[in-house]
């Protein structure tokens, strides 16, 4: 994932979700990104080159001790 990705998928998300503390940096794999809030990392996204079509998949696990708190 080149750093002009990076940047276009983090001002997505951030608009997306209306959080500016939203952060996307580069992962070792070069097709992936973590997904950080703050300093908590709430997922990842992966580049999914398929059939010529370039597309985003963006996994977070929700425990369920997260849900503890609802």
């Amino acid at each position: 994932m080149t750093k002009s990705e990076i940047a276009k998928l983090q001002a997505y998300m951030r608009r997306t979700f209306a959080n500016t503390n939203i952060r996307l940096t580069a992962m070792k794999t070069g097709d992936t990104a973590e997904v950080f809030i703050g300093e908590e990392s709430i997922g990842v996204i992966a580049d999914d080159k398929e059939d010529g079509d370039d597309s985003f998949v963006f996994r977070m696990a929700i425990l369920d001790i997260d849900l503890e708190d609802v």
